[in-house]
């Protein structure tokens, strides 16, 4: 039996954990000893450690067969670098800011397989994206609409974190790329409103995130690309309003004597209002609708998502969308099915024939289900 090590063991993390456990011997890596202790009631081998330090990676993962990199974005390139300089095989959902490819060179240096952004978005899409192209003569747009809520809408946000929140606010500051008429234009985050109406769940309004990341890359002959986060209505105009009063910042300012940066405060205040408390049910929605031409033909793909908490497993939807996405990459590494070496977005992986439909249906067991039209 291969032996897997999970970094970080969050909501997303533990999920992921569990998952593998019946498959695989798992151990699973983090700081904080509460978590822990939860993987252990659930039968998990567990080791404390700081994971903020490379060597102490790659200590935790030196018995390891394969890496399953689940710590914030803020760490994952360091953390994605120092397992890949163990030499160790890696799937990441770790979604950091750097440009995955600079750590290519030595993936394949070190002979390695390690698939980056592997959750449902970026992630699914992604694959979707690159099971069609392979089929098609050309694909001429794409769009993605994805986004996680909370059932129970609380003010004042009505939202809840289901992942990493400070990986959250990132998704609000960061200036977000698109393709349009084959150009790669930027806009801030959060621009472009736009209200959508959506079965069973009525009114969403969605927004410019940065959520293409590798495709412009990989794509370049695609003319229009685009991937837009929802929210209830009325989320953008209060996140902007945070944003644009410098309560994002990262530089200190100095208040009745005391340096402290305007987002440590705000994390401080924001982060308990979107913390899911235990049972708390929530959803993940996602649309993505292809163009293309294949045998001189038009043609259009549209895949629609709407996953909900699993109330048996006491799951919320994030965590099942993304850690069960990044767990099926893990089987089909394991099985074989993928063995591209050097860094690979999701994209790549569904560019391998069977790829995508080995993804889909470890999906399809778990009841996430992406439908067709």
């Amino acid at each position: 039996m291969k032996h897997v090590v999970v970094l970080g063991v969050g909501r997303v993390g533990g999920t992921m954990a569990k998952d593998l456990a019946p498959d695989f011997q798992v151990t699973v890596v983090d700081r904080s000893e509460g978590a822990l202790a939860r993987m252990r009631e659930a039968g998990l081998a567990t080791l404390i450690a700081d994971l903020s330090k490379p060597e102490t990676v790659k200590a935790a993962v030196a018995k390891a067969d394969l890496v399953v990199g689940a710590v914030p974005g803020f760490l994952g390139f360091a953390t994605a670098k120092a397992v890949l300089e163990a030499g160790k095989p890696l799937v990441d959902i770790s979604f950091f800011d750097e440009d995955c490819f600079e750590l290519d060179a030595l993936a394949k240096a070190q002979n390695l397989t390690a698939i980056v952004d592997c959750g449902v978005a970026p992630g699914c899409h992604n694959m979707i994206l690159g099971d069609l192209s392979r089929k098609w003569d050309r694909i001429t747009s794409f769009e993605c609409l994805v986004g996680g809520l909370p059932v129970i809408r609380t003010w004042p946000y009505e939202y809840k974190a289901g992942f990493s929140p400070i990986d959250v606010i990132e998704e609000y500051t960061r200036p977000t790329r698109y393709v349009k008429d084959g150009k790669v234009v930027v806009f801030p985050a959060l621009s472009e409103p736009e209200l959508l109406d959506f079965p069973e769940l009525g009114t969403l309004e969605s927004f410019n995130t940065d959520g293409l990341r590798s495709l412009i890359k990989s794509f370049p002959g695609i003319p229009d690309m685009k991937e837009k986060t929802l929210r209830y209505p009325g989320h953008i105009e209060k996140m902007r309003m945070l944003r644009e009063s410098g309560f994002f910042g990262k530089e200190k300012v100095k208040v009745a004597g005391v340096e402290i940066s305007p987002l440590d405060l705000t994390t401080h205040l924001l982060f308990p209002l979107w913390f899911m408390q235990e049972g708390e049910e929530d959803f993940t929605v996602m649309r993505v609708i292809v163009d293309g031409e294949k045998d001189g033909r038009k043609v259009r793909k549209e895949l629609s998502l709407l996953d909900r908490y699993d109330r048996a497993a006491r799951t919320t939807s994030m965590a099942r969308t993304t850690g069960y996405t990044c767990t099926a990459a893990v089987r089909l590494i394991a099985k074989g099915g993928y063995s591209r070496k050097g860094i690979s977005p999701p994209e790549f992986v569904g560019l391998e024939p069977g790829a995508w439909d080995f993804i889909r249906e470890d999906l399809a067991k778990r009841n996430v289900i992406f439908k067709e039209g």
